[in-house]
């Protein structure tokens, strides 16, 4: 398993253990290389496994995984032992599950960046806020008025409009100045 952030990503890898074995029988694969679960850009492949009995079920454990920009190559060589195709789909899915159990993790969380300019009674809360939210990276400027630029999660830009609008009276500023992903340890 490899982090794959988009398509080629993952075929580069796949490319790369099809080249460290050239000898294996087969090398069947899937991907998802977008957020957890999001089928926008997924692939997968039997690689001469009978068709359904390797890649989708390798896809269904990394959708039900949780996991996202992942790419997962299993690479098997034929001892001679005929599985059928429930052994093959159990197999290959079982292989995959017990990869994931082992694999460290980092929650991706999408950061906005962010001016929040308020009178100096509104600091105090503000700071709260901004502690309450998580944010990081937190830069303060003096003047007539208090000027903060952190990045908070995304999701807590609603929240932080409208507790800044309840405690400055309508009165502070809120600007995003850019986004961006993170990764932070899963907890």
């Amino acid at each position: 398993m490899i982090h794959a952030p988009d398509p080629k990503a993952a075929h580069v890898c796949v490319r790369s253990v099809r080249e460290e074995f050239p000898d294996a029988t087969h090398h069947c694969w899937a991907f998802v290389a977008g957020p957890p679960g999001i089928t926008v850009h997924i692939g997968l492949s039997d690689a001469g496994e009978p068709h359904g009995t390797a890649g989708r079920p390798i896809l269904n454990v990394l959708l039900d995984s949780g996991v996202g920009e992942i790419v997962t190559a299993v690479t098997r060589y034929f001892g001679g032992v005929r599985l059928g195709k429930g052994g093959l789909s159990r197999a290959y899915s079982r292989g995959v599950s017990q990869a994931l159990d082992t694999l460290p993790t980092r929650q991706r969380i999408s950061l906005a960046t962010v001016r929040v300019t308020v009178t100096f009674s509104a600091m105090d809360p503000l700071f709260r806020l901004l502690d309450e939210l998580n944010a990081r990276g937190r830069e303060e400027r003096y003047g007539s008025e208090v000027e903060v630029v952190a990045q908070i999660p995304r999701g807590s830009l609603v929240r932080l409009q409208e507790d800044v609008a309840a405690f400055t009276s309508g009165q502070g500023r809120i600007e995003v100045v850019k986004s961006a992903a993170s990764d932070l340890p899963t907890e």
